[in-house]
């Protein structure tokens, strides 16, 4: 079973960027919001929902076709979370967008990515450390989140699936299982 870890890095984004990433925030929080009230409130299904909602949320919010449906997927996955809980979904708030490979790209030569925007797509510059580019060199990742933190910064929440590596068989082990192995050895 694979593995998902998320590498958060920062976007340096230039002043007139900075409009078009609040209207595809605003678009997706729109699009959520408009799925969430005109489908039943215990339709949790993702295809349902998609065949029942999709032309009208796609014109109401005016996101491209793929964000659409990624705005579909979020409101059934927090009504599901909301229904665990007890609870309803209230509302969405224009902090972040989720996008795949048909609306994202990352450029490792450049350290940049390009998004989908309402209108087109923009070319970002990624700020990033040691740990991250550790992380993201080689890869190809498939799936990111766009999030506006409350300090105001822009951050793209970078998704990679990896095959854990196989347990080695170790005698007189002792540790505690955080995601580690051989924390403790004992050793004769």
């Amino acid at each position: 079973m694979p593995q998902v870890l998320t590498v958060k890095c920062k976007l340096e984004v230039l002043p007139e960027q900075v409009e078009k990433l609040e209207t595809v925030l605003s678009g997706f929080a729109r699009c959520c919001e408009y799925v969430n009230q005109n489908t039943p409130v215990r339709l949790t299904n993702r295809t349902a929902m998609q065949a029942l909602i999709y032309k009208e949320a796609r014109t109401h919010s005016g996101l491209s076709a793929q964000m659409t449906i990624h705005a579909i997927r979020r409101v059934c996955a927090n009504r599901k979370t909301a229904r665990d809980k007890g609870r309803t979904v209230e509302s969405f708030a224009p902090t972040s967008a989720d996008y795949d490979v048909r609306t994202f790209t990352f450029k490792e030569k450049e350290w940049a990515v390009t998004l989908t925007m309402l209108k087109g797509r923009e070319k970002f510059r990624l700020i990033v450390g040691n740990y991250q580019r550790g992380k993201l060199t080689g890869q190809q990742p498939k799936t990111a989140t766009l999030v506006k933190h409350r300090d105001g910064g822009y951050y793209l929440h970078i998704q990679l699936e990896s095959e854990p590596p196989k347990p080695q068989k170790m005698n007189k082990v002792l540790g505690i299982d955080l995601g580690r192995t051989d924390i403790v050895r004992f050793v004769d």
